[in-house]
């Protein structure tokens, strides 16, 4: 990335969610002066609006994509259309006979269409243009990384060319993982943390594993005599016990829902692994122990309860040798260990979990008309060209029509 890219003295603007270009694009002026000459003023409105369009693309790129003929369409009044086929417009032509004017007839209705502010629109069919658009990355630049990397697929096949030109019905798709890594909110100082301490228990134990096993080849008896259950089943008790606590409890804190992420990763993770130790499965155990101690819930919770009062009671009551809890705060739980599993805490992720947008995403968080997009699968198809309609031109862009009707006068003499 070149120095300064989000400059504060001189703006440029940018396509990107950056927080600096946010603040550069609140307080953009138009670059016009009548003190400038027709020529000066063509050159800053190019170079400012060039700038935000395909910054990424060379100069002679551009002027080979540029083209003189804009896109648009016209809104017909579908009420004349049915009532005539339009003759009644030349009748008289070339006679001297005169038409009196329809008073109902709205003759200038409509706004008007911004031809100007579809300088740009070549560059919307290429494909990093597309996935920014789509919400897959934060930045052109970042959607043009995604492209050269291979995250990203046309129609089923993996396409590497971030120029690729889209055309009407293609359908573009990006890796969850990237698209979560680029909307995402980046860690914090403790987050960081704790995913170098992951890494450091991750690494110890691989190298504690190969010394254990020639004891174990040794001495298989004395293994045997000292360890007589199984790690995996013990393992898959605890899963188990966690399953009942899920179907029977309701009620959860923030700090717990944590508690309970994590738990479920790690024993997870744990039975993953070719070779689970003993000492592992008892810190499981005992971590096990402590949450529901905490959570004031038995390790083999009550299956049926009654009401012996018309009020609810929010207090957990002492039923034999198990803890009951309340309705509610039972259902409390399960919901939060449904979201546990749906959006966990995980901190191999590059990314802040569990998942949160990243900041400054509400004023860029708009999908064009021209393509539709399914977040949940990261795919999106490009449907049309953008097009200018009355009131509105398809192409999102920050600048005004003097600024861009400038831009095109530039490109258009030098064709």
């Amino acid at each position: 990335m070149r120095h300064r890219f989000h400059g504060l003295k001189k703006i440029k603007v940018r396509q990107s969610w950056n927080k600096y270009n946010l603040y550069n694009l609140s307080r953009l002026k138009s670059p016009i002066s009548n003190r400038q000459t027709f020529f000066q003023q063509k050159w800053a409105a190019k170079s400012l609006s060039r700038a935000f369009h395909g910054e990424t693309i060379r100069e002679k790129h551009w002027q080979r994509m540029f083209r003189p003929i804009l896109r648009s369409v016209v809104p017909m009044n579908h009420e004349y259309l049915a009532r005539t086929d339009g003759s009644e417009q030349a009748l008289g032509r070339g006679s001297g006979l005169e038409q009196v004017p329809d008073p109902d007839r709205k003759l200038h209705g409509l706004p008007r269409t911004p031809y100007m502010n579809m300088v740009y629109a070549p560059t919307e069919r290429r494909l990093d243009t597309a996935i920014f658009r789509s919400l897959f990355a934060s930045s052109t630049r970042q959607a043009r990384q995604f492209v050269v990397h291979g995250y990203v697929k046309v129609n089923g096949k993996k396409m590497i060319y971030p120029g690729y030109q889209l055309n009407p019905g293609d359908m573009f798709q990006v890796e969850p993982e990237r698209v979560l890594y680029a909307t995402g909110a980046p860690k914090d100082r403790k987050e960081r943390r704790a995913g170098r301490k992951m890494r450091a228990r991750a690494k110890s134990s691989k190298d504690d594993v190969p010394e254990k096993k020639p004891e174990i080849q040794a001495a298989p008896e004395a293994a045997e005599e000292e360890a007589p259950q199984n790690p995996k089943a013990v393992l898959t008790s605890l899963l188990t016990q966690a399953k009942s606590i899920l179907k029977t409890t309701d009620d959860l804190s923030g700090k717990k829902k944590q508690a309970l992420r994590a738990f479920s990763r790690e024993v997870k993770r744990t039975l993953s692994r070719r070779t689970t130790d003993t000492t592992i499965t008892d810190s499981l155990d005992a971590q096990l122990l402590e949450l529901t101690s905490r959570l004031n819930i038995s390790e083999t919770p009550a299956t049926t309860t009654t009401e012996t009062n018309n009020t609810p009671d929010r207090k957990p009551r002492i039923d034999g040798s198990t803890i009951v809890l309340p309705s509610d705060q039972r259902r409390m739980l399960r919901e939060a260990l449904a979201e546990a599993r749906e959006n966990p805490i995980d901190p191999r992720k590059p990314y802040a979990t569990p998942w949160r947008p990243r900041e400054y995403m509400s004023a860029f968080a708009f999908v064009p008309r021209y393509l539709e997009v399914h977040h949940k699968i990261c795919s999106a198809v490009y449907l049309r060209h953008p097009v200018a309609r009355p009131g509105l031109g398809e192409v999102p862009t920050p600048f005004p029509a003097e600024v861009n009707g400038l831009t095109f006068n530039w490109y258009l003499r030098r064709r």
